[in-house]
């Protein structure tokens, strides 16, 4: 931009009005004018600048309101829902009953994202915006809670900042191994899954539970099956203790008694009575079943129980195959004799009692059709022709 000269700057009458002394002293005159001017400029474009980016942060703002508000709609709603009739013809969502265990440490995203897996809350994003508008980040408490899937956002929040203690139900059915315990206490938000198995490994508080070598897990076959209720922030030793003690109160001095003029140790007993409550789906079996394998025992004859091999597996098969009677473990009774390392599974008192009392016959073998029901062979021929009959 050039500057303007002097008559450009100066009217006649300005001109008229000035007393210049000498061109020297004009020049100097003129230029502290432009100084001035300039000067001025400059403040009032920095005042300028200073209003657009202000501005322009301003608009960012709402501009990143407007997106969360339009991606998230229930984030505008979040003061006053809005009562809404709803149409006879709607069918409303059942309400759920859902666990969730806040751990000590965890951040607000963290819950955020618990909370949002369990679809107790719509948006973790909105979660999190709205603790940290209302300055809850660091007031969170932890324990475990019992939240509902039609909860709002407040109720949520009320929940966090107050604590809460609830009491839980369960039910163990007959027949689960530690690894199924886990998965149910896992997703009702009792335990960590992993921390429960590293724990019933080595858990072992009566004499009889004592492990044993190649035994996967201590307290497998001792953990009662049974319905349990249980504060919500128990811990994992405290439910492994709840629950090899009920089994202990169960087996009576009667049946450890009867256990032992059979020649079988409360541990021999239990591993048996695991193998019948795997290979049995009808209660008339049980005893015939424990016949059979007792018998098997006594004339050092190999098991080859089924229920061994699937223990083996990740899950479970309809039917194992030849190659599945070749796997290399203790476990495998198809090529080993005796009982297996330990019990496969947590046996309920039916089998426990089956083993104790077993059916008065001769069978040495017996084989299952689609439906579950088993059918007995007093000879291997006999045997083979029960499975093409049946399988």
């Amino acid at each position: 931009m050039s500057i303007p000269d002097d008559k450009k700057i100066l009217s006649e009458a300005d001109t008229k009005q000035i007393t210049i002394p000498s061109r020297r002293a004009g020049k100097k005159t003129l230029r502290q004018r432009l100084s001035t001017s300039l000067s001025e400029l400059r403040e009032e474009i920095s005042m300028r600048y200073v209003a657009t980016v202000a501005g322009a942060v301003f608009a960012c703002v709402v501009v990143i309101g407007a997106v969360l508000v339009f991606a998230d709609p229930s984030v505008a709603q979040f003061q006053t829902p809005v009562q809404t009739e709803t149409p006879t013809d709607t069918v409303i969502e059942e309400e759920r009953r859902i666990n969730v265990k806040i751990r000590e440490g965890l951040s607000t995203a963290e819950i955020a994202e618990r909370l949002a897996e369990k679809d107790i809350i719509d948006s973790s994003l909105r979660f999190r915006l709205f603790a940290r508008i209302y300055g809850y980040d660091d007031k969170f408490r932890p324990g475990s809670y019992t939240f509902t899937t039609n909860m709002s956002d407040e109720e949520v929040f009320e929940k966090l900042l107050t604590g809460e203690k609830t009491v839980v139900r369960f039910t163990v059915p007959e027949g689960f191994g530690v690894k199924e315990i886990a998965e149910r206490l896992y997703n009702l938000d009792l335990v960590d899954k992993e921390d429960f198995l590293k724990a019933a490994e080595d858990f072992a508080p009566y004499d009889y539970m004592r492990k044993r070598q190649n035994v996967f897990f201590a307290a497998e076959g001792f953990l009662f099956p049974d319905t349990y209720n249980v504060d919500s922030d128990i811990e994992i030793d405290e439910i492994l203790t709840l629950m090899a003690g009920n089994f202990d109160d169960r087996l009576t001095p009667t049946m450890r008694v009867t256990a032992e003029k059979m020649g079988l140790s409360v541990y021999d007993l239990i591993t048996l009575a695991s193998l019948v409550e795997r290979e049995v789906r009808f209660p008339e079996d049980r005893p015939i079943v424990a016949q059979v394998l007792l018998k098997r025992l006594k004339l050092n004859m190999p098991l080859q129980t089924d229920a061994t091999l699937q223990y083996l597996m990740d899950a479970p098969k309809e039917d194992v195959s030849v190659e599945d009677t070749q796997i290399d473990s203790p476990y495998n009774t198809y090529q080993h004799t005796g009982l297996p390392p330990g019990p496969i599974a947590n046996p309920g008192m039916a089998s426990i009692t089956a083993v104790l009392h077993p059916a008065d016959t001769d069978y040495l073998y017996f084989v299952s059709d689609r439906l579950g029901h088993n059918h007995y062979a007093y000879t291997y021929e006999e045997h083979l022709n029960l499975v093409n009959q049946y399988r």
